[in-house]
């Protein structure tokens, strides 16, 4: 949801400016990997839609589960975020301060589909040619999908390689069905 990341954007600015100060960034980005998991769970969500629950109560359910991850400021975000109702934007904070710790590190986070399995070659090959094109360390992350039937597809930020033979062959049909 765009109004989501609108609103969260700040504080993910905020916190990541003060982790980043208090050079903090992996403990800060561990707990808010933590709250995203609890705020996007099923069990948060059936707890936030009990009758009777209050902004308190999903505060410090997320605080509880995060536990001594939390320091005094990760603690008054929290407090922030349930006086403003906004508790469940923790997944829209925590991935745009992953965001900004990733540029800050000159790192990329590189999404690849395969149709099959990349093998430790294969995986340091396109590595080694993301580094290249993207002039930073790159963090692949690889899932398989056989719908693809062949080659892959690479995403990161808005960059996105589509190799994929089942994208090769809906072009191949769009242009004879339309030519």
């Amino acid at each position: 949801m765009a109004e989501k990341a609108t609103v969260a954007r700040p504080y993910a600015k905020a916190a990541f400016a003060h982790a980043r100060d208090k050079n903090t960034l992996d403990a800060w980005s561990g707990w808010l990997g933590t709250a995203r998991a609890v705020v996007m769970s099923a069990e948060f969500k059936a707890f936030e839609s009990s009758p009777g629950v209050g902004r308190q109560q999903l505060k410090e359910l997320v605080a509880n589960v995060c536990g001594d991850a939390l320091d005094a400021n990760a603690r008054s975000l929290l407090d922030l975020l349930a006086e403003n109702g906004r508790i469940d934007y923790l997944p829209e904070i925590a991935e745009h301060f992953d965001e900004l710790k990733a540029e800050h590190q000159n790192v990329a986070d590189v999404e690849v589909v395969s149709a099959a399995e990349l093998n430790d070659a294969q995986r340091e090959r396109l590595a080694s040619a993301l580094r290249a094109r993207l002039r930073r360390d790159v963090r692949l992350h690889c899932t398989v999908d056989p719908a693809l039937i062949g080659g892959a597809v690479v995403r990161s930020g808005d960059m996105l390689i589509d190799g994929s033979l089942a994208n090769k062959l809906q072009r191949l049909d769009v242009e004879l069905t339309t030519g």
